[in-house]
């Protein structure tokens, strides 16, 4: 077949004309008994489909009434273009024409859109190979390809759809696309406000007029959903603020006439501002009033806040959660003055009746199994519904780290008046973590930290990593993997195996090693819902391999205690995180201990590390993070800390400004050599960057570092802390955190190794 291309540019006619041609007088004829059917122009479709669509059969009575029917059967199939019926004696004849089906969809001249996207929104619109294609879906396409781009800002759009039929009637079908220039947001006005200035409450917004910053944040582009955002940004500003009347009256968006710029405007009320004059309790409470009075934040004299109104009315309602009242009803009741501009709260109560919770049912996880969600459960099936271990349920699936989002749903069962169903959807994110970390210095040159971690492997909630970190002095490969219910009862099984190479830093480089390979298993207890203890042993050997420039403390340790030595450490650890982001946290509190016992082998010591890290909001945009970090070690039964145990300071992580690992004692050699004791302090202050808006992926952050390490013999002196204070970046980047820090040493000693510049992947302070 000669192919053709056809340019849709107007609507042609329904092929529903065959239905009137049909029903024509001088097609009319007298009724018959079919002797037979027969059907032509059939290429894809089988013959069962006609004759399953047809309202008679074989031996039935034939007439033009049902012929019409026939027409408008085999047309709702949406599978002919056209259709027509031909009487040749008592044999029907039905003569159809195929719509043609989808070949190939091909998109041209699409940049800001990935291509699998808008064939997956096409799909959903019913274009794909294999599908019929007619005009109307077209049509169709065209309009939802149109909405994606609008949704994108880009106004100005063309598209030109062609069409080429291709062999057995395919067609191939190619959208140009013109996607023309940005519409960008010229103008935000609000008018009304009296109370905040105009660039107050504009501030408030995720939309605005766009910064140097705009490609990356996209913030000047105008999103039906996002002004709604911000909309509710900004009433809520109002009603924390005791405007209980305030309201959005209109909202106007015009674009300019060639599609290139958007204004905005708000027109607003602000109304008057109240104070609470009081607070009352109305309705059943359970007998238990007092209790629920201490659950009152809304303030008397204080502004109206509808903040603490609504934390008020849920905590309500969470509390007869506790007692299985699933459908207990609070409403906060206003009684205004207007005249005195005052508001008292009547908070009325209907505790309804009790329930039990039937079932819980799992939805959205594709990928993890419902027995790594369920295991995570405190309210059980067939017992008294309870708000507080609902709540906590859903805490503990959040926890794990294996879901963007987690929701659980009440809902009553039919027929019943004391049961529901708990509905538990989840939606699964990667979980696979690829870190990626890099230093420069004229020491070590390039040193590089990679990982990879799977917290979910195959769904089955265990852990499997692998790291790798090597530079020209230090080498590291460790492999662990940890299975969170070994037990039942939620007691975690780790194993670790790891095989380390370092060579203190010095000057003269040399080719000496100090080899440590072990491995071992720990296992976590829980005592509470969010404390952890960990216990654990293992079995570990260090070699010092002699060789060149070899430190003359290490070579001191190996004439006295032999150059390998094994060792049994056992270890005890705790661990408790109430952040509210392991990413970018805003507030709250991590801390973790740890202690290693070497109880048995050639060394024998004890070795503990105590971090904590706190985390204090200001405001929407600021936050001061605060980090603390001590080590102590000491050797037992009269022998020295083993030299291979200590602790290092300096980096990264550490005191900034400073080389990775050169602060502390050196020996005679020059080389630095970590001593058993460890402080570290640091404080950040990190502020939204310029031009990003509240974006918090992209951060600017100060800080101020002190710290050091100290030997055996020497006190913890805070007049020998190294400091530094300096700024940097963090993204989180595609393939994880990314840290730049630029840090100016303020107390240094002479012969420190100063290193301003540094980067890493994955790292926190």
């Amino acid at each position: 077949m000669k192919n053709q291309i056809i340019r849709f540019k107007a609507k042609t006619l329904s092929t529903v004309a065959a239905l009137l041609v049909a029903a024509h007088p001088a097609w009319a004829v007298g009724p018959f008994t079919l002797r037979d059917i027969q059907v032509e122009g059939l290429q894809r479709i089988e013959p069962g489909t006609i004759f399953a669509s047809l309202p008679f059969r074989v031996g039935d009575n034939y007439s033009d009434d049902k012929g019409s029917a026939a027409i408008r059967a085999l047309f709702a199939l949406g599978l002919f273009k056209d259709v027509r019926l031909e009487v040749n004696g008592d044999v029907l004849v039905v003569i159809v024409e195929e719509r043609p089906t989808v070949a190939d969809v091909e998109f041209v001249g699409t940049k800001e859109f990935e291509k699998d996207a808008l064939q997956a929104a096409m799909r959903d619109i019913g274009l794909t190979e294999g599908r019929p294609f007619d005009k109307a879906l077209a049509d169709r396409a065209e309009q939802e390809l149109k909405r994606q781009y609008i949704n994108r800002s880009l106004y100005g759009v063309e598209v030109v759809i062609t069409v080429t039929p291709i062999e057995r009637n395919r067609v191939n079908v190619s959208f140009n696309v013109t996607e023309g220039d940005v519409a960008k947001i010229k103008d935000i006005r609000i008018a009304g406000n009296k109370a905040f200035s105009e660039s107050t409450l504009r501030g408030l917004f995720d939309l605005d007029t766009g910064g140097w910053l705009s490609f990356y944040t996209k913030s000047d582009r105008y999103s039906r959903a996002k002004l709604n955002a911000d909309l509710e940004t900004l009433k809520s500003y109002y009603l924390a603020r005791g405007y209980l009347e305030f309201r959005v009256d209109s909202t106007q968006v015009a674009i300019s006439p060639d599609k290139q710029s958007i204004s905005i405007t708000l027109n607003v009320t602000e109304g008057e501002r109240f104070v609470v004059s009081g607070v009352k309790l109305e309705g059943n409470y359970l007998g238990k009033e007092e209790e629920f009075k201490t659950l009152v934040t809304i303030k008397p004299g204080e502004a109206y806040n509808a903040d603490l109104v609504a934390s008020t009315t849920k905590g309500f309602t969470d509390y007869f959660g506790t007692f299985g009242y699933a459908f207990a009803r609070v409403e906060a009741k206003p009684e205004i003055d207007r005249v005195n501009n005052r508001v008292a709260f009547v908070l009325q109560a209907e505790p309804a009746r009790r329930a039990y919770v039937r079932r819980i049912s799992i939805g959205g996880n594709s990928r993890t199994r419902d027995e790594v969600i369920r295991r995570e459960f405190r309210q059980f099936e067939s017992s008294w519904y309870d708000g507080d271990k609902i709540k906590l349920s859903r805490d503990r699936v959040d926890r794990l780290g294996f879901f963007k989002d987690v929701n659980v749903e009440t809902v009553e069962v039919p027929g019943t008046a004391d049961q529901v169903d708990l509905n538990v959807v989840v939606a699964e994110k990667p979980t696979g973590n690829l870190l990626v970390g890099a230093g420069f210095s004229s020491a070590e040159k390039l040193s590089l930290t990679f990982s990879v971690k799977q917290e979910n492997i195959f769904g089955s909630g265990n852990y499997l990593g692998l790291e790798l970190n090597t530079s020209k002095f230090n080498r590291q490969l460790v492999v662990s993997t940890t299975d969170p219910y070994f037990t039942a009862d939620g007691i975690s099984r780790t194993y670790d195996v790891y095989y380390r190479a370092t060579r203190p830093f010095n000057d003269q480089g040399g080719d000496y090693q100090l080899i440590t390979t072990g491995g071992g298993v720990r296992f976590g207890v829980p005592f509470s819902e969010s404390d952890t203890v960990f216990f654990g042993a293992g079995l570990e050997q260090t070699t010092i391999k002699p060789g060149t420039n070899i430190p003359a403390s290490y070579l001191a340790y190996a004439n006295q205690f032999g150059f390998t030595s094994q060792s049994l450490p056992l270890t005890i650890g705790f661990a408790r995180d109430s952040r509210d982001s392991a990413l970018v946290p805003t507030r709250g509190r991590f801390q973790r201990a740890n202690a290693d016992f070497g109880v048995a082998g050639d060394v024998q010591y004890v070795r503990g590390n105590y971090q904590i890290q706190q985390y204090i909001p200001i405001n929407r945009q600021f936050t001061v993070a605060l980090n603390g970090e001590l080590g102590y070690g000491k050797g037992l039964g009269g022998n020295p800390f083993p030299i291979f145990k200590n602790f290092y300071s300096g980096g990264l992580g550490s005191v900034r400004g400073f080389e990775q690992g050169t602060l502390g004692p050196r020996d005679i050699t020059g080389s630095f050599i970590g001593g058993s004791k460890k402080i570290t302090l640091n404080a950040e202050l990190s502020a939204p960057f310029p031009g990003a808006g509240n974006d918090r992926t992209l951060r600017l952050f100060s800080f101020f570092d002190a710290g050091n390490a100290f030997g055996q013999d020497d006190p913890i002196r805070l007049d020998t802390l190294r400091t530094s204070v300096g700024f940097g970046l963090s993204w989180i980047s595609p393939v994880g955190p990314l840290r730049i820090a630029i840090a100016n040493p303020v107390k240094k000693e002479p012969g420190d190794r100063i290193q301003k510049l540094q980067f890493q992947i994955g790292t926190s302070f």
